[in-house]
């Protein structure tokens, strides 16, 4: 029996079929914006020139208006040409002398008929051009008029032809915030907005589903795993409690016990970090300055024996958002700039207040930490290059990575910067109920 190819076809062609691969682009993307305040940088394209940016509504309108201008300027001079034309084929009076001399009503006297038929030639075409300068004076007003209206009604338009694009693009901006369960659902005609939209929300529930059976897993497989552990724990300290054990099985026995240890740590980890990923439904009001306190008398034995001064500045802030994870969040931070400091060295954790929610920082010192460094502190069993990775005292490499996902939980944001002496600066934005 034969195995069927995969879905995507050989190696390196596009799921579907051998199908073209695209060109790789020759200019490279252009990083994000992460404030949308920030000071706008033109770039390619024909509207570089502008200083603001070139919204497509803009575009369209330049469009819409720039359409209607070129085709009533047509009109205006398909207009002249055909008024002008008509006005030369009007027959002018013919008017005999018989020998009476006429005056002109500029006082000219005319004796002959030929000057007569000369001057009622030159007032015909100057009548015809008086007439026609008069009509293009009044086309190029109505132009004007109806060009600035159809600027108007084209910038209506765009956006109203826009507005499922805008929809499509808030709720993939709260979609990057870790909302997965957002979805555009687009009413209307089914068009080709309609389909991006429905296109979006299926990519949407096959992501939904994929990161809920991981979690899933994560949470089954340590739920399973911390039944034998807790078994191993409670046979190695039977046998530790044995006074007739020898002292070789002694210390094989503690080396055991806190490779254990080390083992539910990891567990514990990986438990927190699969919850914390999830959205949080039920927001209360959390006071930070007591998660604050509540975490630093969990740490101050670790502190004390670590030789680590622990300072304190708690103002009250009042956030919206689930006490235990924030607790966990404030822990981890605290331990982490516990045992990576040096002995003598001090961790600061302050609280405050702040525009739209409250802020917890947390200041340590420690040894230098690179500014290139930063970008992967956060990523799940990394450490900074130069940390020995041999010794359990300083965790399972899990603590960062669940203070980022427990911030994503509740909306928030989170800034390491590198202190000028060794350490760093973690402060941590949670929004209000």
């Amino acid at each position: 029996m034969t195995t069927p190819p995969p879905a995507g076809g050989p190696s390196g062609a596009p799921a579907g079929g051998p199908r073209a691969v695209p060109p790789r682009p020759v200019h490279p993307p252009r990083p994000a914006r992460q404030n949308q305040h920030e000071t706008y940088v033109p770039g390619d394209g024909l509207l570089a020139w502008l200083p603001f940016r070139p919204t497509i509504r803009m575009r369209l309108t330049l469009l819409y208006g720039g359409m209607f201008l070129m085709a009533g300027v047509v009109l205006l001079l398909v207009m002249y040409f055909f008024v002008q034309q008509s006005l030369q084929q009007v027959g002018q009076p013919h008017l005999v002398l018989n020998g009476i001399p006429v005056r002109t009503p500029d006082g000219q006297l005319i004796t002959n008929q030929s000057a007569l038929d000369q001057w009622l030639n030159d007032q015909r075409s100057f009548q015809a051009g008086q007439a026609l300068n008069d009509l293009l004076r009044k086309l190029l007003t109505v132009l004007v008029c109806l060009a600035v209206i159809a600027f108007a009604a084209g910038y209506a338009m765009a956006g109203r032809v826009l507005r499922p694009l805008g929809r499509i693009t808030r709720t993939a901006r709260d979609v990057a915030s870790s909302d997965l369960h957002r979805r555009i659902e687009l009413d209307g005609p089914d068009d080709e907005l309609k389909e991006l939209a429905d296109t979006f929300d299926d990519m949407l529930d096959r992501l939904d589903r994929s990161f809920d059976s991981q979690r899933r897993f994560v949470a089954n497989a340590s739920h399973e795993l911390r039944t034998p552990l807790a078994i191993n724990r409670t046979l190695l300290e039977v046998q530790l409690s044995d006074p007739a054990a020898s002292p070789d099985l002694q210390q094989l026995g503690k080396t055991l016990l806190a490779t254990n240890e080390r083992s539910e740590q990891l567990v514990e980890g990986l438990l927190l970090l699969a919850r914390s990923e999830n959205e949080l439904t039920d927001r209360r009001p959390v006071e930070l300055s007591e998660v604050a306190t509540r975490a630093l008398e969990q740490t101050r034995a670790e502190a004390d024996k670590r030789e680590v001064e622990l300072r304190s500045k708690l103002d009250p802030a009042a956030v919206g958002g689930n006490g235990v994870l924030l607790e966990r969040l404030a822990l981890n931070l605290l331990q982490n700039a516990v045992r990576y400091n040096t002995p003598g060295g001090w961790v600061e954790l302050a609280t405050a207040e702040v525009p739209g929610g409250g802020e917890l920082v947390v200041s340590n010192t420690g040894p230098v930490v690179p500014g290139y460094e930063l970008e992967h502190i956060f990523e799940p069993f990394r450490r900074i290059k130069g940390a020995d990775r041999t010794r359990s005292d300083k965790g399972v490499g899990l603590g960062l990575s669940i203070v980022r996902s427990v911030v994503r939980a509740h909306g928030g944001t989170i800034e390491a910067t590198p202190r000028a002496g060794g350490g760093l600066t973690m402060r941590v934005r949670i929004p209000t109920p």
